[in-house]
C-alpha cells in the first residue's frame, strides 16, 4: 500500500499555503490610515488635516506623506491656537510647514476673546473654547473633510466614534447620524454646509503610535522626553507656570525631570515624572503603564464626566 505524505511532513516545517503570510500589526495599521487618506481624497473636494505639533498629528501628517508620495501632500493644515500652546510645539509647527512647503490655516481664540466673542474661564484653561474658532474656520474655509488624530484608546467618547464622523452646518456630532462601518467601507455622504471628521488613527494605541515613532525614525518636539522643567503642582499634576494664570501664592515653583504624554493648552496638560530620555526608554514607560496620556495628564478630560462628549456635540473634538 502506497501512502501519500504531504509536503513538508517529517521535516518540520508547516505544509505549504495559499494563504499571504500575515503583515506586521504596524504594517496593517499604516495600511488602513493610507487607505483611509486616500479614500478621503478621491471623495472629497476640500480636505484638511488639524494639525497641533503634537506626537498624534504628527504621525498623521506622516501618513498622509506617505498615502500620496512621490507627489506633493494635497492637503492644508489647520491648528486652533489657544495662545497658551508651549512654545516649542509651535517652533515645531512653523518648521514643519517651513520644511515642507505647506499651506496652515490658524484659528486664534485670543482673536476671538479680543473680539469679546469668548470669555476667559475663571481657571485659565482655554481648551474648551477651541470649538467655535474651528467651527467658524471649517466653515470659512469650505472644508469638507477635517482630519484629527483621535484615538479610541484615548477616552470613552473617542471610543464610540466612527473613522468617518458627519458633523452638521454647526460642526456638532449626533449619534443617531452615524453610519456603520463594515469591511472598511467609508460612506462620506453629506449635504452642503456639513462636513466629515476623519479619524486616522482610530485603532491606534499609545503603544502604536510611539513604535511606529521609533520604526519611521519621525521627529518630535523634545518636550516629549525627559527635560528639567519648572513646575507646579494643582489637581494632581505637574504644570508649567505661564501668564495663563499660574502658580498661586500656596503652588510653590518646582525644577523636576518631567516629560509630557500628550501636549494641548499649557494650562490643562500636566507633565510626568520621568527620567526616559530616549524612544527606548518611553517605550518601556508606556509599556508598563495603565492609564491613558489624556486620563493621567488632561485636566481639561476632568472638568466633568461628560467634558470630552460635551465638546463633541459642541463641535470641537
Amino acid at each position: 500500500m502506497t501512502v501519500s505524505v504531504p509536503d513538508g511532513a517529517g521535516t518540520g516545517s508547516p505544509p505549504p499555503s495559499d494563504e499571504p503570510p500575515l503583515l506586521p500589526h504596524l504594517e496593517v495599521l499604516e495600511s488602513e490610515a493610507v487607505h483611509i487618506f486616500r479614500e478621503v481624497a478621491g471623495e472629497f473636494e476640500r480636505p484638511v488635516i488639524l494639525f497641533s505639533g503634537g506626537k498624534d498629528s504628527i504621525v498623521m501628517l506622516h501618513l498622509a506623506f506617505k498615502a500620496f508620495a512621490p507627489a506633493t501632500m494635497p492637503f492644508p493644515l489647520l491648528h486652533v491656537d489657544t495662545g497658551h500652546n508651549f512654545p516649542e510645539v509651535l517652533a515645531y509647527r512653523d518648521r514643519t510647514v517651513e520644511t515642507h512647503r505647506l499651506r496652515l490655516h490658524v484659528a486664534s481664540v485670543q482673536d476671538y476673546i479680543d473680539r469679546g466673542i469668548l470669555r476667559e474661564r475663571p481657571d485659565g484653561t482655554r481648551n474648551p473654547l477651541q470649538s467655535l474658532p474651528l467651527a467658524e474656520t471649517v466653515r470659512a474655509g469650505r472644508f469638507d473633510a477635517v482630519f484629527g488624530g483621535g484615538r479610541r484608546d484615548e477616552e470613552k467618547a473617542r471610543a464610540k466614534e466612527r473613522v468617518f464622523s458627519l458633523r452638521d452646518e454647526f460642526s456638532q456630532w449626533d449619534p443617531r447620524r452615524q453610519r456603520p462601518e463594515l469591511w472598511n467601507l467609508y460612506n462620506g455622504r453629506h449635504r452642503p454646509g456639513e462636513h466629515v471628521r476623519v479619524f486616522p488613527l482610530s485603532n491606534w494605541t499609545e503603544l502604536d503610535v510611539w513604535q511606529y515613532i521609533a520604526r519611521e525614525k519621525v521627529e518630535l518636539p523634545g518636550i516629549y522626553f525627559a527635560h528639567e522643567r519648572e513646575v507646579f503642582r494643582r489637581g494632581g499634576m505637574w504644570l508649567t507656570a505661564g501668564e495663563w494664570g499660574g502658580p498661586k501664592d500656596d503652588e510653590p515653583v518646582e525644577t523636576r525631570l518631567v516629560r509630557y504624554r500628550t501636549v494641548g493648552d499649557m494650562s490643562c496638560t500636566g507633565a510626568v515624572d520621568s527620567d526616559a530620555a530616549t524612544l527606548d526608554a518611553v517605550l518601556v514607560e508606556i509599556a508598563a503603564s495603565r492609564r491613558t496620556e489624556r486620563g493621567a495628564t488632561r485636566a481639561d478630560d476632568q472638568l466633568s464626566e461628560t467634558a470630552m462628549e460635551d465638546r463633541k456635540r459642541e463641535g470641537y473634538f
